[in-house]
Parts: C-alpha cells; sequence; structure tokens
C-alpha cells in the first residue's frame, strides 16, 4: 500500500511572482501535468467576458453580494483591483481540501498574507524569481508591445513584489521552466507527505502493530 491510497488533507499551494517572471505559465503546466491540483475560482463583480463561463473561469456577482459575503466572511481572501473585486470563496476551497484535492492560487502577496491569517496549516507558498532583474525587463518586452514607460511601470512594481519574498515558505529561480516546474512538484509531493496533512495514517499503523 502506497501513501497515495492514505487518506489525508489536501493543501492550499499558491504561486506569486513579480510580472513576467513565469507564474501563469507554471501554473498552467503544473495544471496540465498533475490531476491532484485544481485551479482556484474566485468570485469577482467584474462583468462577464464573451467565451467565459460562470463557475468554471469566474463566480461572477454584483457588488452588494460581494460586499454580504464579506460581512459574512465568506472569502479566504479578497482584493479591490481596477475598481473591480475579487474573492476566494471558502466553502469550496474548504471541501476540496476535505476531499483531500489540492488547490492552486495564483494570487499575489496581500492575498497571501490574508490566506496565511485564515489557514496558515493548509497552506504552502512559493515565490518565483526571474534570473536577474535584465532578464524580467527582456521578458516584459518580448511578451508585450508596451511602452517604455508602461514597462518602467511594471519595473518599479515588480521590485516591490520581489520585497515580499521573504513572507514565503520557498522561492525558486526561474531560470529554466523545466527546472522550475520540477521544484515546484517536488515541493508539493514532500508537502503532500507531511503527517499532520495525512489524515488515514494512525489506523493505516494500527494496522502495522
Amino acid at each position: 500500500m502506497s501513501n497515495e491510497n492514505i487518506a489525508r488533507r489536501g493543501l492550499m499551494l499558491v504561486l506569486s511572482s513579480p510580472s513576467g517572471a513565469g507564474k501563469t505559465t507554471l501554473s498552467r503546466r503544473l495544471l496540465d501535468s498533475d490531476g491532484k491540483i485544481s485551479l482556484s475560482v474566485s468570485a469577482t463583480t467584474r462583468p462577464m467576458r464573451p467565451g467565459e463561463v460562470h463557475g468554471r473561469d469566474y463566480h461572477f456577482i454584483g457588488q452588494e453580494e460581494f460586499a454580504a459575503w464579506i460581512a459574512d466572511g465568506r472569502f479566504l481572501e479578497h482584493a479591490s483591483v481596477f475598481g473591480n473585486r475579487y474573492g476566494t470563496p471558502r466553502a469550496l476551497v474548504e471541501a476540496s481540501l476535505n476531499d483531500g484535492r489540492d488547490v492552486l492560487f495564483d494570487i499575489d502577496w496581500q492575498g497571501t498574507q490574508q490566506l496565511k491569517e485564515k489557514a496558515r496549516d493548509d497552506l504552502v507558498s512559493i515565490f518565483i524569481l526571474p534570473p536577474s532583474h535584465e532578464e524580467l525587463e527582456r521578458r516584459l518586452r518580448a511578451r508585450a508591445q508596451d511602452s517604455d514607460d508602461v514597462v518602467a511601470g511594471r519595473m518599479a512594481k515588480a521590485a516591490d513584489e520581489i520585497s515580499h519574498w521573504p513572507e514565503y515558505d520557498y522561492v525558486i529561480v526561474n531560470t529554466s521552466l523545466d527546472k522550475a516546474l520540477a521544484d515546484i512538484q517536488a515541493i508539493l509531493n514532500a508537502e503532500r507527505l507531511r503527517r499532520t496533512r495525512q489524515t488515514g495514517i494512525s489506523e493505516f499503523v494500527s494496522r502495522l502493530v
């Protein structure tokens, strides 16, 4: 019998990084390669865009409902971005964790702090760093036709985001997507084996002695 057959509580895996460091690509690759983890679906007040599906891309709710959810403590974390509000529904995440399924979060340091306050024992946080200042700027310029002012603004914001790296459990320098993904998978596999997350281990051990 392997550890995979022992009941366990799921975990919340957070990936954060400055824009251009590779977080979104790594998240997509992790979801494609690991069937035991799914992406957290946020609630938002912003309008639905063409092609989006309620419940798959976001849970689309109104401003008043969003405020009521905050008052009722139904979010693990929430934030306002460009006039719209976003939040992580607590009940959906809890249901996944109780079923032994892991949940991936693509959020910034502020959201991570909120999760840490409300669910520290379930949280595993990873910060993705670029290999250099120059490489981060090169990636930002290569992926879009932004003006020099926009790139400069993104670089300034990146400096602020990077300053929060000590708040994370793990730090990975993304020099290679394949290597960074392998590092994330190694962390995830180790965290899944934590004694405290293996809720069925006591029952299993009792049959050995």
